[in-house]
């Protein structure tokens, strides 16, 4: 466990969660440890990536991790078209001080679920074409590692920094992996949607990176049946080139027109609005590159994300069914 892992006394109440952790996320020496702890889980991801995949990723990267299981509305398609113009934009302005970044995905698809098998697909395929190019200088590394389950997640979940919580809102019914993320000290990049609503409320805005549509405007949009993707393609050039390099066969050299039938779908029925969150999602991951330029504020967040999540333990979750629910305590 990351707290026992940070030295003794660490410990609190359980009626209070990990609150006693707080005063720690001003001590420099106590981020210090907190980061070396993340550092070593990272190392030891890194030995397991390159394990399975011969790929080299650098430990010292911002780790930007998405499992989960593979569904359209989860939106790994949001974060690949994000990958996507990440690799872009380092390619054209190369002198920027751009944050390295190592996006992580896993998940399984159904077994007939032949979009879900498609994003997939399209994940190793942009992980090719960017691991293998060196005008990106190892800025960003992308990796898909198959065969998700817990003995996994145990390896992934501690060495994330960054936790893709980005389902297309009033979609995800509750969520847990968020929970899980958020008490090993991963800030959140989410909607406000499921239980990310209120992480939010208990961690604060400030140490969460939020963003897209709430769950009162994506109904008014299915309300009004507004699920053309093609107003929001107008109004972005990213977006339209992160479209066109994928619908063009940019990654998929050997079949040009793999993803033509994906691109043109979401153009023309763009369901979970992938499109319509997608400069706001561009925007939310700038943010996250400037808090990570200023280290000091990343781990202090990182410490008060792990501090705080301890409302949601199973503990004050179970006292409340056994009070307000099943009437059991009166």
């Amino acid at each position: 466990m990351l707290v026992d892992a940070l030295g003794p006394g660490i410990r609190d109440n359980p009626e209070d969660g990990l609150i006693a952790l707080e005063p720690f996320a001003e001590k420099a020496a106590f981020r210090k440890a907190f980061a070396e702890q993340r550092l070593h889980s990272k190392k030891a991801l890194a030995h397991i990536i390159h394990e399975r995949l011969g790929v080299a990723v650098n430990p010292a990267a911002m780790f930007d991790v998405q499992v989960k299981r593979i569904h359209e509305y989860k939106r790994q398609l949001l974060n690949l078209m994000h990958t996507v113009a990440l690799y872009q934009a380092i390619r054209a302005e190369p002198e920027i001080d751009w944050v390295p970044r190592v996006k992580i995905f896993g998940g399984k698809a159904a077994a007939s679920y032949h979009q879900a098998k498609l994003i997939i697909k399209l994940t190793n395929d942009i992980a090719r074409v960017v691991n293998n190019d060196p005008t990106v200088r190892g800025l960003l590394k992308v990796v898909f590692l198959p065969n998700y389950n817990v003995s996994l997640a145990e390896s992934i979940i501690p060495a994330a920094d960054l936790s893709e919580q980005i389902s297309t809102a009033g979609f995800e019914a509750s969520g847990t992996s968020n929970m899980k993320f958020g008490l090993n000290g991963a800030l959140t990049i989410g909607t406000l949607d499921g239980a990310n609503v209120e992480m939010c409320d208990r961690i604060g805005a400030e140490h969460m990176f939020i963003f897209g549509l709430s769950a009162q405007q994506v109904e008014a949009r299915k309300q009004n049946h507004e699920f053309s993707a093609v107003p929001d393609i107008a109004a972005s050039h990213r977006l339209s080139d992160v479209l066109q390099a994928i619908r063009g066969g940019v990654f998929s050299p050997d079949d040009p027109s793999r993803y033509t039938g994906l691109i043109d779908s979401l153009v023309d029925y763009d369901r979970f609005l992938v499109c319509a969150d997608f400069d706001s999602y561009w925007n939310a991951q700038m943010r996250v590159e400037a808090h990570w330029h200023d280290s000091q504020q990343w781990w202090r967040s990182a410490v008060l994300n792990t501090a705080r999540m301890g409302w949601f333990s199973s503990d004050r979750t179970i006292r409340e069914y056994a009070t307000d629910i099943w009437k059991a305590l009166e």
